[in-house]
């Protein structure tokens, strides 16, 4: 009986094991977080750095959030997932964690085993810690195979109001030609700057250019984006408009769009259209 029991427990484990390898084959990247939000501090331990190591070297292809992404990436984030490293309670004499990998819709996908030590010094405990709960990737046959419902997120548009909401419609529109008149007039006073029409309309227009130093960090979040800045200090949330590079500035009668290389903050004031430019990493 205990042996029949025991060899039905290996063979859910083994289903188990082989559902989550599927699921984990569907994604191309996995994408770390320079900092858990248990430690707090960014890179603590040196454990971001250590996930994004092993990942690497056990055939997965993992990037700090901070880092440049490829074009792939870049344009579709649902092609990754985010590894978190959770603290797990119980064992007073035992550093228990565990990873916990999410989609872009921040579903959980795949949850590791929990990872133990018995070390005193907290940085080689949680490394150690960290290493036997990464045992569970490190056991996969990790091969990435294109999920076509994965890869098409990258081209939906995904609505951000609902069909009936009009009024919000509007004000996205709005804000889109607002916008466009701003990008008209900015070409039209390098062409022809003597027209003197031409600069009374954009005398109330202020123009700000952040500094190189104000880097900002764009985290993938539900229908958008939250931008922190290096403290981290959360700066603002960038909702999704359907209009790609473009995106609506939650609680702000404002946009954020990408023309060329640069990222462009355009706000009405109710006065005047102040835009800022900002130096926002994807």
């Amino acid at each position: 009986m205990n042996k029949a029991f025991f060899i039905l427990c290996i063979a859910i484990m083994s289903q188990f094991n082989s559902f989550s390898q599927e699921q984990l084959n569907d994604y191309k990247y996995i994408i770390v977080p320079t900092s858990y939000e248990f430690l707090g501090k960014k890179d603590k331990f040196q454990l971001n750095s250590l996930t994004k190591f092993l990942f690497n070297k056990y055939g997965y292809t993992a990037f700090l959030e901070n880092e440049d992404f490829p074009e792939d990436l870049r344009n579709n984030r649902c092609l990754a997932l985010t590894a978190e490293l959770i603290k797990a309670k119980g064992g007073l004499l035992k550093t228990k964690v565990r990873f916990d990998l999410f989609n872009c819709d921040t579903k959980l996908v795949i949850s590791s085993k929990i990872g133990e030590s018995r070390e005193k010094e907290y940085s080689k405990a949680y490394n150690l810690a960290l290493r036997d709960a990464f045992k569970t990737f490190q056991e996969f046959s990790y091969v990435y195979k294109p999920n076509e419902d994965i890869i098409s997120k990258g081209s939906k548009r995904i609505e951000i109001v609902d069909k009936g909401d009009v009024k919000a419609k509007e004000e996205i529109e709005r804000l889109k030609k607002e916008v466009e008149a701003l990008k008209a007039k900015e070409k039209v006073v390098k062409t022809k700057p003597q027209e003197v029409t031409t600069e009374k309309e954009i005398i109330n227009e202020s123009v700000i250019v952040t500094e190189d130093g104000n880097l900002l960090y764009a985290q993938p979040i539900k229908n958008g984006f939250q931008v922190i800045d290096t403290e981290p200090k959360k700066v603002m949330i960038l909702l999704n408009s359907g209009v790609p590079n473009t995106f609506i500035v939650k609680g702000k009668d404002a946009i954020v769009y990408k023309k060329g290389t640069l990222w462009i903050y355009s706000e009405n004031t109710g006065s005047n259209l102040k835009s800022e430019t900002l130096n926002i990493k994807f």
